[in-house]
């Protein structure tokens, strides 16, 4: 008689014969996504986390809203597991009580539970280090080609796996791409990209001071800068970089949490010691590698109110693994002009002082529980430029301060709904903390929430045989289903040769206001595979 396990096993086959998966193809851009989850600090937390089949992709949130009508109403969101196999025909790779053994479908959701033997019911009792974690996950990477690909040369040449992480499994992540020691450059080359929720790639810090090198208790030293330097492999003072591993930090999406407020581990401890400007464990200025297209959430760093079980985190999400489209804006501001008094100040030598606010809020057309970015000042993470930063001596702009990066985000055309563009809305606001005239506030004639610039455009975008069009409405004057205007391709200036020529694919929309503000938003649009 066979013993259980081998007749588990030969069901499986059996199964998966079945149901014609031995030779299911690789479909792009739908490759399997692997899981790597977040940090446990305790031993309960580990034996919880190894107790869950789906180790925290699965938690989804009912969140209460304003209807239509007036009426408060839930609005659930399934998880992020649930959601990819409803919309994007994904499934799981468990059967019978345990993983597959034979051959895996190329769109399916693994688990890497690198936490395992760190419960004693399933290992020693010790928690894998950074390294160890990585070099696990490498491991299962050639595993899952195996599975999905088996003998097949051609499949195994197309095979590519998405990595998908919370918190510290982004570090894992990282660790896996930037360390040689811990995974061969075949195995990196099978990471087609990266999606992180709410990792410090930039360390914890508590108190403003990064957590020390000797606080090893719970492993809380992995965040520690010193520490990740060896696994990932790059200086101390660049460790939000990818160093020299080769991997594209634009194949690299982070999700930055901006709520505070609503993160309830240690008792609300970790929020109050982190402080504003986090998602209460992760600073918001550490939640990014540099280079990569990011996103701001106004979601904790987990919990009810969690970043990975949000609808934001979702559609960031599947645009950045599935979309088609990339669009990258910059605000190139040519004049930024002073309330009357404050110019008359200057005008009279009187050292003016100021901080001026950006904010941009991005959605697609047809969201109506979600934005995929917002960078304002009521979530403490718009863009922030100090008046030395802008200005001149004489009070011009500064031309090196005048094009802050105000969003990179993903589209996708097989979602459109409605006619043939791509259309979504920008939120854009420039305002001001308030003036200092020779070191005094200026008070007296404060007007709070007077905005420079504040209006929504509307962009409508679709490419061409000869490259996109880009069409746009500015919403708070005219309907945007009305006449819109054709937005003129940017000009880029060749340093080099002084030879001013057209951008292919950069697109110049005029950002006016009446009090004298003036700029240019340079829209580039471009394929996303």
């Amino acid at each position: 008689m066979l013993p259980v396990h081998a007749n588990i096993a030969a069901r499986r086959e059996d199964a998966v014969s079945a149901q014609g998966l031995a030779m299911e193809r690789i479909e792009r851009p739908y490759f399997p996504i692997i899981y790597v989850r977040g940090y446990a600090m305790t031993r309960d937390e580990i034996v919880e986390t190894t107790s869950t089949p789906f180790m925290g992709l699965e938690t989804g949130s009912t969140k209460m809203r304003q209807a239509q009508d007036g009426s408060i109403v839930k609005f659930v969101f399934e998880s992020p597991l649930v959601r990819l196999m409803k919309d994007h025909n994904y499934r799981d790779v468990y059967e019978f009580g345990a993983e597959r053994l034979g051959r895996i479908s190329p769109r399916c959701i693994v688990i890497h539970r690198y936490y395992d033997p760190a419960d004693p019911a399933f290992g020693d009792g010790r928690a894998p280090s950074i390294t160890d974690a990585a070099a696990s996950l490498g491991r299962r990477i050639n595993e899952l080609r195996d599975s999905v690909c088996g003998a097949n040369a051609e499949m195994r040449k197309e095979f590519r796996v998405y990595l998908v992480a919370h918190s510290m499994g982004g570090l894992i992540c990282r660790c896996l791409l930037q360390n040689p020691d811990v995974a061969s450059a075949q195995t990196r080359a099978m990471v087609d990209k990266v999606f992180t929720y709410a990792t410090p790639h930039n360390g914890i810090e508590i108190g403003g001071i990064n957590v020390p090198n000797l606080l090893s208790v719970h492993d809380m030293n992995n965040f520690n800068r010193g520490n990740m330097s060896k696994y990932l492999k790059v200086p101390k003072d660049k460790v939000n970089t990818l160093g020299d591993s080769g991997f594209p930090p634009e194949r690299m999406f982070c999700l930055i949490g901006t709520n505070s407020r609503d993160y309830a581990a240690a008792r609300g401890l970790s929020s109050l010691a982190v402080g504003a400007l986090s998602d209460g464990l992760v600073r918001i200025a550490n939640a990014y590698v540099e280079g990569a297209p990011r996103a701001f959430v106004n979601r904790s760093h987990s919990g009810y109110f969690g970043i990975v079980n949000s609808e934001e985190g979702y559609q960031n999400l599947v645009r950045f693994l599935f979309g088609d489209t990339c669009a990258t804006a910059q605000l190139d501001i040519t004049a930024l002009p002073f309330p009357p008094e404050i110019e008359a100040a200057r005008k009279r030598g009187k050292r003016i002082q100021s901080s001026y606010y950006i904010e941009a809020t991005v959605a697609p057309r047809g969201a109506y529980t979600y934005e995929l970015t917002a960078r304002t000042q009521a979530n403490q993470c718009a863009i922030r430029r100090e008046y030395a930063e802008m200005f001149n001596a004489d009070g011009s702009v500064r031309r090196e301060a005048r094009s802050p990066v105000l969003f990179s985000v993903f589209l996708d055309r097989k979602r459109i709904l409605a006619g043939s563009e791509i259309a979504f809305s920008i939120d854009l606001a420039i305002g001001n903390a308030g003036y200092q005239v020779d070191g005094a506030l200026f008070l007296k004639n404060h007007i709070p929430a007077e905005y420079l610039f504040r209006n929504t455009l509307v962009l409508f975008a679709k490419p061409g045989p000869d490259g996109w069009r880009l069409r746009y409405v500015w919403s708070d004057e005219q309907w945007a289903g009305g006449p819109k205007n054709e937005a003129e391709l940017a000009v880029a200036r060749d340093k080099a040769i002084g030879i001013s020529q057209q951008a292919p694919n950069v697109f110049n929309v005029p950002v006016r206001s009446s009090k004298g503000f003036a700029a240019d938003l340079k829209l580039s649009l471009s394929a996303w595979q």
